[in-house]
């Protein structure tokens, strides 16, 4: 039964993702709407499955969604801190750096996504990937110790991003 169940729904994330977009994009929730999305939301990952080099792995549901609430604290936390850094320091004694922090996750999605919540965060960007992705450049807008910096990245999110995605 679970071979079967893998069989017509090889991507259950992609499917419940299609559907709840689907039922946005219309702005309609009836189940005409609800049954096409459904029928959407299994025939477009079962017809683009043969194309997926790699077979997407179960999420650890859990802790995406802790991983999701810590960003978006961060996120809050450094809107405040940069916003008192703008108005009390002056540009000249900002401390900005270059931040190098060697990676240990490999799938191209899960890079993008560290990139993506380090570029969210006020006082950070993303700059530039190695080419065989092994390394992230960061710019961090004011940075006492770079390599404590460039570790509470890797401690605090690529640590959460593994567990959850490889």
């Amino acid at each position: 039964m679970a071979r079967l169940l893998e069989k017509l729904i090889p991507h259950p994330f992609l499917s419940v993702l299609l559907i709840i977009v689907w039922c946005l994009l219309t702005n309609a929730v009836h189940l005409a709407n609800v049954l096409l999305a459904v029928f959407l939301g299994i025939v477009i990952p079962l017809i683009t499955a043969p194309y997926w080099r790699d077979r997407p792995r179960p999420l650890n549901v859990i802790k995406l969604v802790g991983y999701i609430f810590i960003a978006i604290w961060d996120i809050m936390v450094s809107n405040l801190v940069v916003t008192w850094l703008i108005l009390t320091r002056p540009s000249d004694k900002l401390r900005s750096h270059w931040l190098v922090i060697p990676l240990d996750i490999k799938r191209p999605e899960t890079i993008a996504i560290l990139a993506g919540t380090i570029t969210l965060t006020p006082g950070t960007v993303s700059a530039d990937l190695s080419d065989d992705g092994s390394y992230l450049l960061v710019h961090a807008i004011d940075s006492a110790d770079p390599r404590a910096d460039a570790q509470e990245i890797k401690d605090r999110y690529e640590r959460r991003l593994k567990e959850i995605f490889e």
